[in-house]
C-alpha cells in the first residue's frame, strides 16, 4: 500500500532536474566570403591573404580560391571553378558572398589563358554570376587591380578596358561592384613610379629604380638583384615600348618572389586589401559590420 506514495515522491524529486534541462542552442551560422581570381588575389602575390587575415571579423569564414595565371576562361576549364562551386554549394553558412576578379590573364599574348574582350570575357563573367546565384551564393564583381608601370609620369592603364567590361556586366546583371581598378589606379598615380615600387614582392634592382625617377619604368625581369657593394651601371635609355612585357613576365602558376609591376608583397597586400574591404562594405551593406577597415 506504501508503493504509490513512494513513486509519487520520487517523481516530485525528479521534476526540478527535468525542468532545469536547457534546450539545445540553435546552431551558430556565420557568413562566408569566397575569393575567386588570379594571382593578384591569390595567397602568394595578391591582396587576398591580407583581406582574409586582417579585414574580416572572427565571425566570418574567408576562403581564398584564387590561383595564379588564371583568366576568366582557364579558371573554369582547368577545374578550379568546379572546386569553387562545391564550396559554394556546401551550405552551413547564413550567406555566401563570392568575390570574382579577372582581367590580368585575359589580356592578349597569354596562350591558353587569353580571352576575347568582346565575345568571351563578359560572357564568362555573366556565367560566373548566374552560376553563383543558382547555387545560392551572392556574387560580387571586382575590377582588376592596376599594374604599376609608368610612361612620362602617367600610369599605364593597360587594364582599363577589362575593368570597364566588368563594370558593364555588374550593371547589366545587378551585381554589387568593388571598383578596385579605379581605386588602385588613383592611389598608384598619386604615389608615382618610385614610391609605388614598395608594393612589389621584392626590391627592384637599383637600375630599375633609377630609371623610374625619370617618370618612365623599364622592364624589370631582365635584371638580376645587384650584388651588395658592386658598382651599379647606369640604367639603359628606355626604348619603345618602355613598359614591361607582361605576357612574358607573368607566367602560368605561382609568381616568384621577385620584383615586378603586378604582384604584391606584404605591404602591397595590406594596402590594397584595405581598399577592397572599404569598398565592399559600401557595395554590400549587409556585410559592413563584419568588415574591418
Amino acid at each position: 500500500m506504501r508503493l504509490k506514495p513512494l513513486l509519487l515522491a520520487a517523481a516530485l524529486m525528479a521534476t526540478p532536474a527535468l525542468a532545469q534541462t536547457a534546450p539545445e542552442p540553435a546552431p551558430f551560422k556565420s557568413p562566408r566570403i569566397v575569393l575567386i581570381g588570379d594571382s593578384t588575389t591569390a595567397v602568394q602575390g595578391g591582396w587576398g591573404p591580407s583581406f582574409c587575415g586582417k579585414h574580416v571579423t572572427s565571425a566570418v569564414a574567408c576562403i581564398n580560391l584564387a590561383r595564379g595565371g588564371r583568366s576568366s576562361g582557364n579558371y573554369r576549364t582547368e577545374g578550379s571553378w568546379a572546386l569553387a562551386m562545391y564550396e559554394i554549394r556546401s551550405g552551413g553558412f547564413s550567406d555566401t558572398y563570392v568575390l570574382i576578379q579577372f582581367g590580368h590573364n585575359d589580356q592578349p599574348g597569354k596562350p591558353g589563358r587569353s580571352t576575347d574582350l568582346v565575345t568571351e570575357f563578359p560572357v564568362n563573367l555573366r556565367r560566373y554570376v548566374d552560376e553563383v546565384r543558382a547555387a545560392g551564393g551572392k556574387p560580387v564583381l571586382v575590377t582588376p587591380l592596376t599594374r604599376r608601370q609608368f610612361r612620362d609620369g602617367k600610369l599605364v592603364d593597360d587594364l582599363g578596358p577589362w575593368a570597364q567590361a566588368t563594370r558593364k556586366v555588374a550593371a547589366e546583371t545587378g551585381t554589387p561592384l568593388v571598383d578596385l581598378h579605379a581605386l588602385s589606379t588613383a592611389a598608384v598615380q598619386a604615389m608615382g613610379p618610385v614610391e609605388a615600387m614598395k608594393f612589389a614582392q621584392g626590391a627592384p634592382d637599383p637600375r630599375v629604380r633609377e630609371a623610374a625617377r625619370s617618370g618612365t619604368t623599364i622592364e624589370a625581369r631582365f635584371y638580376e638583384p645587384a650584388i651588395p657593394g658592386a658598382t651599379v651601371p647606369p640604367a639603359p635609355a628606355p626604348t619603345p615600348p618602355p613598359v614591361q612585357n607582361n605576357a612574358a613576365a607573368e607566367p602560368m602558376g605561382t609568381p616568384k618572389q621577385t620584383f615586378d609591376y603586378t604582384h604584391l608583397g606584404h605591404e602591397g597586400a595590406d594596402y590594397f586589401s584595405a581598399l577592397v574591404a572599404t569598398a565592399l562594405a559600401d557595395a554590400v551593406p549587409a556585410l559592413r559590420r563584419q568588415l574591418l577597415p
